[in-house]
């Protein structure tokens, strides 16, 4: 049940990736092509491309989690036996899960403050902008959660169908 869940979180995960990539390729590169024939641009097109930018980094940070692609330095889990390694795994995965909860509450008071301003083209709410902060970090913790176990026992945590690591760490 748990495998399911996590298969439908991680596809649910890329796709709204992709949506949100397509979308902003696409309203970025016809506002420019507009720009510079002589046309005149889009007025929101580059708020737009902005705010989908913001979303796409804290949505995918889940996915990056999984990859494996966030920076990080494992040379002292190395050195140390693998039950000490395994104790710093348990300390690295503690200490990004509280990083999530506190930038995933920050977020939410920061989205809740600026929900009467209002975006200069578009005229939205700014906390449908700042929304994507608590929202990425909730996935975060999903995706933390379900790898968690894997990672403390130094166990691969994609399956065959994941991106690769070191092409995910390149992107």
């Amino acid at each position: 049940m748990i495998d399911l869940l996590e298969r439908r979180l991680v596809h649910a995960n890329r796709a709204a990736l992709m949506v949100m990539l397509v979308a902003m390729v696409l309203v970025t590169f016809v506002n420019v092509i507009l720009r510079y024939s002589g046309s005149n641009s889009f007025l929101w097109g580059e708020e737009v491309g902005r705010h989908l930018m913001i979303w796409l980094a804290f949505v995918g940070g889940g996915l990056a989690l999984r990859a494996g692609a966030h920076i990080g330095v494992d040379t002292l889990e190395r050195w140390v036996p693998a039950t000490a390694g395994r104790v710093v795994r348990i300390l690295i995965a503690l200490v990004m899960l509280m990083l999530f909860v506190a930038l995933m509450v920050e977020g939410v008071d920061y989205a809740w403050r600026t929900r009467f301003q209002t975006s200069a083209a578009l005229q939205i709410s700014m906390a449908w902008v700042y929304a994507g902060m608590p929202v990425g970090c909730l996935l975060m913790i999903a995706h933390l959660g379900l790898v968690a176990r894997r990672y403390v026992l130094g166990q691969p945590i994609e399956s065959e169908d994941s991106l690769d690591k070191d092409l995910a760490a390149a992107l």
